[in-house]
């Protein structure tokens, strides 16, 4: 008789309880889902950057073969971060002769990449691209867009703002 007093229906209790659990689920997923959407989005201030990155010792060939795919987007762990180099620029690369003097390497060259971005404006400017941080001197940053890809450059400025 117990067995009998426990069915309501079709459904015993614990169908009942089971019933309650996935709805109550449900209308969670439900109200994040639709905060999420309809809350206005926050405006964030965004400060313009404009660094220099520096390749030193390249095959001279790179440097039309850059200019070709310019401008071109920023990316980092294969997708693409915001912000794009704008611009490359050549200087001569020099090695030391055999006499202790400094000539011109006509096979190498210094490429100097200009880049820009987005950061939020915050009192304290950290502009990161992708998970690489952005500042004068670091030498081991990895300038990698949609076409090209250099290592262990130097970023020799930085420029917040216009």
């Amino acid at each position: 008789m117990e067995q009998k007093a426990k069915h309501i229906g079709k459904f015993n209790i614990i169908d009942i309880i089971a019933v309650i659990l996935i709805l109550a689920v449900l209308a969670l997923v439900g109200a994040k889902l639709l905060s999420r959407g309809s809350g206005e989005s926050v405006q964030r201030d965004m400060t313009k950057v404009t660094y220099t990155v520096r390749a030193e010792g390249v095959p001279a060939e790179l440097y039309e073969n850059c200019k070709a795919h310019l401008p071109s987007p920023l990316m980092a762990s294969g997708a693409l971060v915001g912000g794009e180099i704008v611009a490359v620029e050549q200087t001569p690369y020099y090695v030391l002769d055999a006499g202790g003097n400094w000539v011109e390497d006509a096979a190498h060259t210094t490429l100097l990449f200009t880049v820009v971005t987005e950061t939020p404006t915050a009192e304290v400017m950290t502009t990161k691209v992708g998970e690489q941080e952005v500042r004068i001197g670091k030498t081991d940053y990895i300038l990698k867009s949609e076409f090209i890809e250099f290592q262990d450059v130097t970023i020799v400025d930085v420029v917040w703002g216009e």
